[in-house]
């Protein structure tokens, strides 16, 4: 009988790079940790298998996604270069207002072909973005469609603006207003540039309420990337129950992965493959 996977873990980064920071990944220990995946025969789901999955699709036990938040210049530099050495794939959330065009600049395995750009730091980048100049920062069109063709990554909605709306406007009625804008202004522009769009939708800085999953229900949005931790089964789903704010689909967990060595990873993935394992394991660190 072939085994299939009781959870799928799902892996959340934001930055590789060797300019130090918060939720900043060193480019040595995320080689590291994808050589440690692909020795142990990980291999990784893109979100269409993610979601085929959550519907009761069987998948390989050793079973993983990989995600990265907001779309910085050093996953094109640092991280796609890796993935591509090992034929794995990830997940990227883009904040579709955020990415310029320009020419692909150099990443890590690009030989002679130009000296590799200078990384901000997570708070450099805030900075960056806050004065204009996100462009230092964040990857550029023409870098995300290198990804794309290599197969690396794939691209998701962060939402246009990364906006908590909840906090800048003044009523219920505005806060709806707004996200459902900036959520279509999100989806037009992944369509024009892409050619495509899909219903993953990963929560600016983890936040969502009720007013966020019922406006982003309506927006076509039905699998969302939280932060909150743990792991994804499909027994937790059930394919016939109505979309609502209470069930509003699948609500996705992920685990933060921090600078650390591979055998740090490789132990959290054991954990969190295991869903009686995992949630004890949460109980306990709570």
């Amino acid at each position: 009988m072939t085994r299939v996977a009781l959870a799928v873990p799902v892996l959340m980064y934001h930055h590789v790079s060797p300019t130090p920071g918060m939720i900043t990944v060193s480019p040595a220990h995320f080689a590291e940790q994808i050589a440690c995946l692909a020795r142990r025969g990980y291999r990784t789901l893109n979100a269409r298998e993610l979601a085929d999955y959550l519907r009761g699709a069987p998948v390989a036990p050793k079973s993983v996604v990989i995600t990265f938040d907001d779309g910085y210049l050093d996953n094109w530099v640092h991280a796609h270069p890796v993935l591509q050495r090992y034929g794995f794939s990830a997940i990227c959330f883009l904040v579709s207002a955020w990415p310029g065009d320009g020419p692909a600049r150099p990443h890590a395995s690009s030989g002679g072909c130009g000296k590799l750009p200078y990384l901000l730091s997570h708070a450099e980048s805030e900075d960056a973005i806050a004065k204009g100049r996100a462009d230092d920062a964040i990857l550029r069109w023409s870098e995300i469609e290198a990804m794309r063709r290599c197969g690396t990554f794939e691209f998701h909605s962060h939402t246009h603006c990364h906006a908590r709306w909840d906090m800048v406007t003044r009523n219920r009625g505005e806060k709806r207003e707004r996200l459902h804008d900036d959520l279509v202004r999100a989806r037009d522009t992944l369509r024009s540039r892409l050619g495509e769009v899909s219903n993953h939708l990963c929560w600016p800085q983890g936040y969502y309420d009720d007013d966020y999953l019922d406006v982003a229900l309506s927006a076509g949005f039905r699998h969302f990337y939280t932060c909150d931790r743990g792991t994804n089964s499909f027994r937790r789903w059930s394919a016939s129950q109505p979309l609502t704010p209470a069930f509003p689909g699948h609500s996705i967990r992920r685990l933060e992965v921090r600078d650390r060595s591979a055998a740090w990873l490789a132990s959290r993935l054991w954990v969190h493959a295991r869903p009686l394992v995992s949630r004890a394991y949460l109980a306990i660190k709570r």
